[in-house]
């Protein structure tokens, strides 16, 4: 029996040995290699730019090099899901959007769970979306527009640049309330170049790829989906200043790691990130993109992702939205 017993505890200390060899020894200086930050969609949107800008301030403060690796698919869940399984050593970083929130109710199964596997540390930033119209639409506010779509049923419709993304369920919430047809495109310019062709009148649309198409007038900026105006586009209403509520939606870029990775870690990461933020050149560019620095605490940020995975389910739900 003890011989047993003790093979029995070698067959587990051996099982357990790979994973464990991955982590820091206590005390070990982090980092002491280069680090993989993920981004689980192509190069150039707005999340590889933020990636990117953090990889480089992090890589000058930490003296080792953070490099970003772009594994677009499944709408974010291949990389997701392999980061997930990912050793929780500090090594291999995810950067999120707000697909992490939204797929979990729009696909039937996820190789990952976004609460039980990961581990929050912030909410970057966070970029409001936005009602665009085409300039020959004859309405200038949110609420001449709700008036102009009731008073044409079925002849309005919107583009959307990805199905499950924040601004369609943003324009599948409006839709419910005033009526329109959702008009799906593979990607925000190409729902945008729709509008500006008056092919689909109404754009839902986040704010980086429409700011300039309605700073040059090829868009009408209807209102802007947020609780205050933005930097960006300050002469562009809210919707609650039009008296529509709840129609509030961001799209957000966040970074989490693999769940069980070192709180000293984590905690590293998140005053980094902030520090970085805070620097005025970095604010400015994250503004440019049409990005508000946030910067929050992995707490405040594991409750938002909370929040936002309630709330938008429940959207996806009602709306019979299903990506498999």
């Amino acid at each position: 029996m003890e011989a047993a017993a003790r093979a029995l505890a070698i067959g587990a200390a051996l099982l357990l040995a790979p994973r464990a060899a991955t982590l820091p020894a206590p005390g070990a200086a982090y980092p002491t290699h280069p680090i993989r930050l993920i981004v689980p969609y192509a190069a150039a949107g707005p999340t590889d730019v933020i990636a990117r800008i953090l990889a480089q301030k992090l890589s000058e403060a930490w003296g080792q090099q953070i490099y970003t690796e772009n594994m677009p698919g499944a709408g974010g869940n291949t990389a997701t899901g392999m980061v997930a399984r990912a050793p929780p050593d500090g090594y291999t970083i995810l950067v999120v959007s707000t697909g992490f929130m939204v797929n979990p109710s729009m696909y039937a199964r996820l190789p990952f769970d976004p609460i039980k596997d990961f581990a929050p540390i912030t909410l970057v930033a966070a970029s409001p979306n936005v009602i665009s119209t085409h300039p020959a639409v004859p309405a200038k506010t949110l609420r001449d527009l709700i008036d102009l779509i009731k008073a044409n049923p079925g002849k309005y419709s919107f583009a959307q640049p990805a199905t499950g993304s924040t601004p369609h369920l943003a324009g599948e919430l409006f839709k419910q309330k005033y009526g329109l047809v959702t008009v799906p495109f593979n990607g925000a310019g190409l729902a945008i170049n729709s509008t500006i062709g008056g092919h689909t009148p109404i754009a839902f649309t986040a704010l980086p790829p429409a700011m300039s198409n309605i700073k040059q007038g090829k868009l009408k900026g209807i209102a802007v989906l947020a609780s205050k105006r933005v930097t960006a586009l300050p002469d562009v209403p809210t919707n609650l200043e039009a008296g529509i509520p709840d129609l509030e939606s961001d799209t957000l870029t966040g970074i989490v790691a693999p769940a069980g990775t070192p709180q000293d870690t984590i905690t590293r990461w998140h005053s980094e990130v902030v520090r970085t933020v805070a620097i005025p050149e970095i604010r400015e560019r994250l503004e440019t993109l049409g990005f508000a620095p946030v910067a929050n605490t992995p707490q405040e940020f594991g409750e938002r992702l909370r929040t936002e995975i309630a709330r938008w389910g429940k959207v996806v739900r009602e709306a019979n939205i299903r990506a498999d």
